[in-house]
């Protein structure tokens, strides 16, 4: 009967990255610049990699969705965190925070499948080279990056049908700069239990599949390389798949941090900083690990460039 009197919120308020007013300038054009960068990295990849006939192989189908999914995923975040940073009222409506939660989830998860459809990828071509292009057809990287999309799906549904469920009275700030599920959860007037198990438990079945792909997919790649007689075969070998770790450490890392970690243990400070990585970073990130690092991609956009130019 007390719940049915309490007034339901309309709105939320995004604390955001700091609470300092002289900074906000300075935020402003710092994420400004990242954001940028996101969206120029991105599609120059993707640009690139359907603009040149020799890029037109599995490894590449699959990091032009990666980059189209990094777009997607800092866009959730991002021009809202630059509003705000402008606005004296950081509000975000109640069907909006819902909204950009519930894609933050799909982004997160189809993130974290295509990194393991990526690293299966690798160790087809590592593992068993005379059979990768058959082992990699278009149908099974269709599936793959369906499949990823799908389950970012699912993750998101199930995450979301709990949550209607809960009241929210007040308080209304939210301790991030975006509405995640974990932020939302800790302004519930009623009881989280039910929504706190799913994510855990949701957040550990698709996360611990997803990682076993990519670590057994490791485990074989790295075996399969210390097997290769020559210094530089075994470098080649390991520069190909370098950059797909580094993002896989750094992507997890964070996301397991920020998802598994026991309540208790929350930290408003941790959570923006991993928050931060893994949804504003990392898509940032991710062309320069792939194309700096990358002769073929550089190459690629080289003789895209000069053709510009003669134009």
């Amino acid at each position: 009967m007390a719940m049915e009197n309490q007034t339901m919120i309309s709105y939320f308020v995004l604390t955001g990255v700091s609470g300092d007013p002289q900074l906000q300038p300075f935020l402003f054009v710092l994420f400004l610049l990242i954001y940028l960068l996101t969206l120029v990295g991105n599609g120059a990849i993707m640009m690139v990699v359907r603009a040149d006939p020799h890029l037109q192989t599995p490894m590449y189908f699959f990091l032009f969705h990666l980059s189209y999914l990094d777009i997607c995923y800092s866009s959730v975040t991002v021009p809202k965190l630059l509003l705000n940073f402008l606005a004296d009222k950081k509000t975000i409506s109640f069907p909006g925070c819902i909204a950009q939660m519930s894609f933050i989830l799909m982004a997160g998860c189809a993130e974290v499948f295509m990194l393991s459809a990526m690293a299966y990828d690798r160790y087809a071509a590592i593992c068993v080279p005379l059979h990768y292009v058959q082992t990699m057809n278009k149908q099974i990287r269709i599936r793959l990056v369906g499949g990823a999309w799908l389950m970012s799906i699912v993750f998101a549904l199930i995450n979301i049908g709990p949550v209607f469920h809960l009241h929210f009275c007040g308080p209304k700030e939210v301790n991030n700069f975006s509405c995640e599920l974990p932020s939302l959860l800790e302004l519930s007037c009623t009881e989280t239990f039910t929504s706190e198990v799913t994510l855990f438990t949701s957040s550990m079945i698709l996360g611990l599949t997803s990682f076993s792909i990519t670590l057994v997919s490791y485990i074989c790649i790295i075996s399969s390389i210390l097997r290769i007689c020559s210094a530089e075969g075994r470098g080649k070998a390991f520069s190909t798949c370098s950059s797909h770790l580094t993002v896989v450490v750094l992507f997890y890392g964070a996301g397991m941090f920020r998802y598994l970690r026991p309540k208790l243990a929350s930290s408003v400070v941790l959570d923006r900083l991993f928050s931060i990585q893994y949804s504003i970073l990392t898509p940032m990130l991710n062309p320069i690990f792939y194309s700096l690092r990358n002769k073929e991609v550089k190459a690629a956009l080289g003789n895209i460039l000069g053709k510009i130019k003669r134009v």
